[in-house]
């Protein structure tokens, strides 16, 4: 995954509470593996109609926010089943961050080892944000993960907390395993210099 650096990109409204990741991405489409692609499946059933062709209301199928690389959603977002897939297919539509109130807890942990960042903010900071977005489709948010900042369209300031070393991960484009696994050297040399302190184990 890429490492996360600040962006400055359009951002979408999305103020339906508790988008579970069946809607997120349909279980139907979990028998691909991770280099297929999953971009286009996002959203899928509230993005299409049966016949393939667009719903013309669903916000990602307007012109100002098919860019979008921010998703300023409401709250509990990402609930449901524990499918990775769901991050996978916001990461590869494009999304880097997404702002919401709270999130289901497997998504949550999920985003950061796949390289999204997943924002929590009060609920009414959520709705002044999708307020600014609707008022002005195309409008661009700024997420700084370095500072910690989230800066609307009118330039207001939102700080935001996160998990120090999630916060090194992401900074880094790796993940827990990655990082560990880059560690190794030092693993062994602990390793060594216990075995040594404690010959009777």
């Amino acid at each position: 995954m890429e490492p996360f650096r600040k962006i400055d990109e359009v951002a979408a409204p999305m103020g339906t509470p508790n988008v579970d990741t069946d809607q997120i991405i349909p279980a139907r489409f979990l028998w691909r593996m991770r280099d297929d692609g999953w971009g286009h499946l996002l959203f899928n059933d509230l993005r299409f109609n049966d016949d393939g062709s667009e719903k013309p209301q669903f916000v990602l199928n307007r012109a100002e926010y098919r860019p979008a690389r921010v998703l300023v959603a409401d709250r509990n977002f990402g609930c449901g089943s524990s499918r990775e897939h769901a991050v996978w297919s916001l990461y590869d539509y494009g999304f880097r961050a997404v702002i919401a109130p709270s999130f289901g807890d497997i998504f949550f942990n999920n985003s950061f080892q796949n390289g999204l960042l997943p924002i929590v903010q009060p609920i009414e900071v959520c709705e002044a944000l999708r307020a600014a977005l609707e008022q002005k489709p195309g409008a661009h948010i700024q997420v700084d993960l370095e500072a910690q900042k989230i800066i609307a369209p009118d330039g207001t300031e939102f700080d935001f907390t996160i998990d120090p070393f999630r916060k090194e991960c992401l900074l880094a484009g790796t993940d827990e395993v990655r990082f560990t696994l880059s560690q190794a050297d030092k693993i062994a040399a602990f390793e060594k210099t216990y075995e040594n302190g404690m010959p009777w184990m």
